[in-house]
């Protein structure tokens, strides 16, 4: 018999509370290449994937596959940063890859944020910047609230006007001005992966408002938006999305640029964090 994804959400709640004296207070996905922001914390607690209920592994370089909880750098806030995510292209269901997010609302978990390396589609856009997700287009057809209904998850039908909170936006860029930090804000595009996008795709994006794109984030969001969370959503411009420049497009590359501007990213979702 298949247990339902609430308990099995509920019982990976279960063993991370045992591992932490006090609650969260803001929970963190870091995307590709991002990772170093989890060692800013102070008096860590490290838990492997592998030992919580549930969880699926990270297979992917750049994400480290353990959840680090501590104190946000010079503060009492209580912070679970997932040091890499699993993502649908990886051969996941959307309801493993959400699986967390859900662990963390039955922690009671109501402040998020979602971090992820994309593609520039907007012409503005320059590696190594930050853009601020204002909305998203959900291009991976296909929702992780799809199936049989569970009322202790949320509404069916949960509205999606304001799925990156206005507060939080507004937070961040205040943030970015104050640290000289350049933050776009656009719109997120999510498809299935792995292969990156063709020319021909992204011209297409181009059209239906896209700024950037990539290969995650959006059934997060759309889960925490199911369970009532205020969520926030950074993309770190990683390359110009295919035929942009005439350049080939390698995941070394994402790597790369994540690691140039982590000591940015980290001020930034330092400064954020301790806002919200």
């Amino acid at each position: 018999m298949t247990i339902p994804i609430f308990d099995r959400a509920r019982a990976s709640a279960r063993y991370i509370r045992e591992q932490i004296s006090t609650d969260i207070d803001v929970a963190v996905v870091l995307g590709t290449g991002l990772g170093a922001f989890a060692e800013t914390l102070s008096e860590p607690k490290i838990i492997p994937y592998e030992e919580i209920p549930d969880f699926a592994r990270s297979t992917v370089e750049g994400h480290m596959g353990r959840m680090v909880i501590g104190n946000l750098a010079g503060t009492s806030i209580k912070v679970a940063v997932m040091q890499g995510r699993f993502h649908y292209y990886e051969g996941y269901s959307l309801e493993e890859v959400t699986l967390p997010i859900r662990a963390f609302g039955a922690m009671g978990v109501k402040k998020l944020v979602l971090t992820n390396a994309a593609g520039g589609i907007n012409l503005n856009y320059k590696t190594g910047e930050f853009m601020l997700i204002s909305d998203h287009i959900n291009f991976m057809m296909a929702s992780p609230l799809r199936g049989s209904h569970d009322q202790r998850l949320g509404d069916r039908f949960p509205d999606m006007t304001e799925v990156y909170s206005r507060e939080y936006r507004r937070i961040a860029r205040e943030v970015a001005v104050e640290l000289g930090i350049n933050l776009h804000e656009g719109i997120y595009m999510a498809l299935q992966g792995p292969n990156y996008e063709t020319p021909a795709e992204i011209r297409m994006m181009r059209k239906l408002g896209a700024d950037a794109v990539g290969m995650s984030t959006v059934p997060e969001a759309i889960v925490a938006r199911q369970m009532e969370m205020l969520t926030l959503g950074i993309s770190l411009i990683t390359n110009p999305a295919a035929g942009i420049e005439n350049e080939p497009l390698e995941h070394d590359q994402v790597m790369q640029i994540g690691q140039q501007v982590n000591g940015q990213f980290c001020q930034l979702l330092t400064g954020i964090i301790s806002r919200l």
